[in-house]
């Protein structure tokens, strides 16, 4: 069974020995936006890729257009002082008594695989044993983004942070790291463990998928964008029901409210992921009687 792919989810909703070449962007990328509107409220629906290679080009007129008539932002969290992260991943993903060791946690076959990666990432082997496995997997994602050839400082939600800061635009969250985190912690451990062995995916295979979902994303191919997350989470309910659906449920019914409540034009920028597919936000705002159209 393949586990590597619920990583590439992450990526479009959160490496691979030797760099290869980043894939290059489409001559005329054009990621999709959606559109929920009432008399005094505007809400722009945007899907975005969370890490990109440098310099990839993805705004397009008609994002720009969009993007500079709202009032402010809304990304999925807002992540501040990466100590203060750091810490409330640790307190979060410390057991109450001690785990087997993080080799243990995954089948015999990978345990090599694992074990080349955590040396890698320069972890100290101890530290990763005494966490829980989640959280062990969330500090293999750094040196997994490297060797993939993209970043977090290059993603989209950062380039929209930057943009409504330069203009004194608001900038807010859906919910904030510890809700983010703490849909991870409640894992069971078995989707805890196929998230970690979703790090240790062949690496051609990684590369190739990932530039695949990537083009699908540039091209605003909803249902290529779906039907990868289907054949990514399919082996696992568990994050499927963590990463998509709670949250996205809980999103609707937050996009519901400001449309109700907050006069102006708002964008709502979220992993692409969390707008493809039968259970996306648009079909949960569907489900409220909210018409929801498609702008690209």
């Amino acid at each position: 069974m393949r586990r590597g792919r619920p990583l590439l989810a992450l990526l479009a909703a959160l490496p691979l020995a030797g760099a290869a070449a980043p894939p290059a962007p489409p001559p005329m990328a054009r990621p999709a936006l959606w559109r929920v509107a009432d008399a005094d409220t505007t809400i722009y629906l945007f899907g975005t890729f969370h890490a990109l290679p440098p310099g990839y080009a993805w705004e397009d007129a008609t994002l720009r257009q969009a993007f500079g008539k709202a009032d402010r932002l809304v990304i999925e969290t807002i992540v501040g002082d990466p100590r203060a992260m750091g810490a409330l991943l640790f307190r979060l993903g410390t057991p109450a008594s001690p785990p087997p060791p993080l080799l243990e946690r995954v089948p015999p076959g990978r345990r090599a695989e694992l074990e080349a990666l955590i040396k890698r990432s320069g972890l100290p082997m101890k530290m990763l044993d005494g966490l829980e496995t989640w959280a062990a997997a969330f500090l293999l994602v750094q040196p997994m983004m490297a060797d993939l050839g993209v970043t977090g400082a290059e993603g989209v939600e950062e380039t929209l942070k930057a943009e409504f800061a330069a203009n004194r635009r608001p900038v807010g969250e859906l919910e904030t790291v510890e809700q983010q985190l703490g849909y991870i912690d409640g894992l069971d451990e078995a989707d805890q463990r196929a998230f970690l062995e979703s790090f240790i995916e062949q690496t051609a295979d990684m590369r190739a998928e990932f530039a695949a979902m990537l083009a699908a994303w540039a091209r605003g191919d909803e249902r290529a964008i779906a039907d990868t997350f289907d054949k990514e989470l399919k082996e696992s309910p568990g994050l499927r029901e963590a990463l998509l659906v709670r949250r996205n449920a809980v999103w609707a019914d937050t996009i519901k409210a400001r449309l109700d409540d907050t006069p102006g034009t708002i964008l709502v920028a979220v992993g692409a992921g969390h707008l493809a597919g039968p259970d996306s936000v648009q079909e949960m705002l569907a489900r409220h009687g909210v018409e929801v159209t498609r702008v690209q």
